[in-house]
């Protein structure tokens, strides 16, 4: 039986899974996890680079890599489930004003101040409700990630989906992405091409604690 929150801070995993059970074809590079980022250290929370979902949120993309596998592309995976303990570590860090050791890679056109203003971070993520995700496609003739136009996590109106300001096929390929996510759920953000939450999300009002963990979910 499911526990319901409301408006709450919980550290109870039983509502998730680890995605690569549910869609063993997605391919997964946890920038999180990882120095290369934002603000270029190993976030707080992810103790593994792997991927977590609410069990309706991977439900959801098994259906998306499905589709995307017919027409010869795989799932690309670069954040999902992200606890409240790292979203505090982004929302300390944009007080920081010295540490902008990332800038020319992720925001070189903006400073640390504007990137909450323009929804680039948030002080509240959806992604600490467990049921949004950030991927691309990887064409699977190539083995390489399909040309969005602008990188995961660069922090510039040119990320935005419907930003005109890249090649037609570069738009196309969003359009691609963003079409596959909205047929099986998800919504998108206006201002991140690789954003997208379930539209129907099982704890729209709880925030998450628990670790990026295979180990956890055992637990």
């Amino acid at each position: 039986m499911r526990t319901e929150y409301k408006n709450d801070v919980t550290a109870d995993p039983s509502g998730f899974v680890l995605l690569a059970d549910f869609v063993p074809q997605i391919v997964q590079e946890i920038r999180y996890y990882s120095t290369y980022n934002f603000i270029g250290e190993r976030i707080n929370g992810y103790e593994e680079p792997c991927a977590l979902l609410t069990i309706e949120a991977a439900r959801a993309l098994k259906t998306v890599a499905g589709e995307a596998f017919v027409q010869g592309y795989r799932l690309k995976i670069f954040d999902a489930y992200r606890p409240s303990c790292a979203v505090k570590q982004f929302v300390l860090w944009g007080i920081e004003d010295q540490d902008v050791r990332m800038k020319q890679y992720f925001y070189p056109d903006l400073e640390k101040q504007e990137l909450f203003a323009g929804g680039y971070i948030a002080k509240q993520s959806s992604h600490s409700r467990g049921s949004a995700v950030d991927l691309t496609l990887l064409d699977m003739k190539t083995g390489k990630e399909v040309d969005m136009g602008s990188p995961f996590d660069l922090f510039s109106p040119i990320s935005h989906p419907d930003c005109r300001d890249v090649t037609d096929e570069q738009y196309d390929n969003r359009m691609l992405l963003q079409r596959l996510m909205v047929r099986s759920g998800f919504k998108p953000l206006e201002c991140e091409w690789w954003h997208f939450s379930l539209e129907n999300e099982p704890y729209p009002d709880t925030y998450f604690s628990f670790p990026v963990s295979s180990e956890y979910l055992r637990k």
